[in-house]
């Protein structure tokens, strides 16, 4: 039986009479950091020594320019080349070995306390249980001593062969990667950024007292968290300035506001416009998959973490602050337009019927297109994604479509519009900072 998600308030904001003060977020709503981590962190986002084959950054798949993520459906990770919607799927022996089988979430607003959980599947998550403090693909081996969640997030992606590591053979890191060793992954990469005289000084600035030979990747990543927390918070919207008292909204917005509250608020709930739990949806599924269903092209989502069948093709309710330039949209990046997107939530059953794999951003490759559309285009596959979707359909107009999404345009701080200031021309290793 289908689960129906049913309709919650979040209360009178937007409404056409009083302001909601109550609910503006304020600097205690996020991690704060001092200015010389921050700093360490900007180079350590942007500098590809991190990477095993030193060809890609955490800011390759999550690029200012590009609201934070890099425009495609699936990142083309280590081996790439370019950067945004122009990055290719390498040649040679330097080819991609396959895409990255989700979309890359944009990073705005993470640094916000309540983000506990990180990933699509919600793989980190924080846990008392833990040495660490963390529930998260290394077990006990993760180290103590991260931040928060968004720290933790960054001791991940370097340990990815497909993302930054590279293919076994080809350097020591991907070689501790491929055999899951993630404590040497994060010891070599250590060793190499403590190699550079710029990054020993800038590490020491950040946290003085620390002795060279106590540093670890823990340091490197709440570096990186504590960078991306800053540089990407994003609580100036035309909502947030309507929170404090600041802003009137337009009749259109209203309108807009008032179809979200009816339909959307029982998942995009709270400030940020997430209720932080994984639901079913039926996004059409594409690419390589997650290693699930038929020929391990499939990604069962949720279910990949708490091993529980009822959790198939649940994946994380976003946050939709910025929503509108965040795009490709979909945990698989499936939909190129917001439009298509909300389209999807009125009626996943027809639209997953519907869906034309043309749409999706995805770096052409004959190999890889072979691939991409396996499971959307399994019947089999697709009815079991399609019993799957908690949600019932909901008839909207094209104008009330129109509305709501003007609405979601008020959640965009314009500051997120040009984050030129965020890049910094060089990086301590003297690698290039882009393609």
């Amino acid at each position: 039986m289908k689960k129906i998600i049913k309709i919650g308030l979040l209360g009178a904001m937007f409404a056409p009479t009083t302001y909601a003060n109550q609910n503006a977020l304020t600097d205690m709503d996020f991690h704060n950091s001092s200015s010389e981590k921050i700093k360490l962190g900007q180079f350590l986002f942007y500098d590809k020594i991190l990477s095993g084959n030193l060809n890609i950054s955490c800011a390759s798949c999550h690029h200012p320019m590009a609201g934070t993520g890099d425009g495609l459906a699936l990142s083309v990770g280590e081996g790439g080349k370019g950067l945004g919607v122009t990055r290719d799927t390498g040649s040679g022996i330097d080819a991609i070995h396959e895409r990255v089988p989700r979309n890359a979430p944009h990073l705005f607003n993470l640094g916000a306390k309540e983000f506990v959980t990180m990933f699509h599947d919600g793989r980190l998550t924080a846990n008392p249980n833990y040495p660490s403090g963390f529930d998260s693909p290394a077990g006990d081996a993760l180290p103590p001593g991260l931040d928060h969640s968004l720290a933790a997030q960054a001791m991940f992606p370097v340990t990815s062969t497909t993302e930054m590591a590279g293919q076994a053979g080809e350097n020591p890191v991907s070689d501790a990667a491929t055999a899951d060793n993630f404590t040497e992954v994060w010891r070599l990469l250590t060793a190499r950024v403590m190699a550079i005289d710029e990054y020993r000084d800038l590490i020491h600035q950040a946290y003085p007292g620390l002795a060279d030979q106590d540093v670890t990747f823990v340091h490197i990543a709440n570096a990186i968290g504590a960078f991306e927390a800053t540089a990407f918070r994003a609580d100036n919207s035309r909502y947030d300035q309507y929170l404090r008292g600041e802003y009137s909204p337009s009749s259109s917005e209203k309108k807009g506001y008032k179809i979200f509250k009816d339909n959307c608020m029982s998942c995009h709930s709270g400030p940020l416009q997430t209720d932080h739990q994984f639901h079913a949806l039926g996004i059409p599924q594409i690419g390589p998959g997650k290693g699930d269903g038929l020929f391990g092209y499939d990604d069962f989502g949720r279910e990949r973490v708490t091993g529980n069948n009822d959790d198939r093709y649940r994946f994380r309710t976003p946050t939709l602050r910025n929503v509108a330039i965040t795009g490709p949209w979909g945990h698989d990046g499936a939909y190129d337009t917001l439009e298509g997107m909300i389209r999807h939530h009125l009626n996943p059953e027809q639209s997953l019927d519907n869906y034309d794999i043309s749409q999706a951003r995805l770096p052409p490759r004959d190999d890889l297109n072979e691939i991409d559309g396996v499971i959307h285009s399994d019947e089999i596959s697709r009815a079991e994604l399609k019993a799957r979707i908690e949600l019932q359909p909901v008839n909207l107009t094209d104008q009330e479509i129109v509305y709501l999404l003007d609405f979601l345009n008020a959640l965009t701080d314009s500051a997120s519009l040009d984050m030129r200031n965020t890049v910094p021309y060089r990086v301590p290793s003297g690698l290039p900072v882009a393609d």
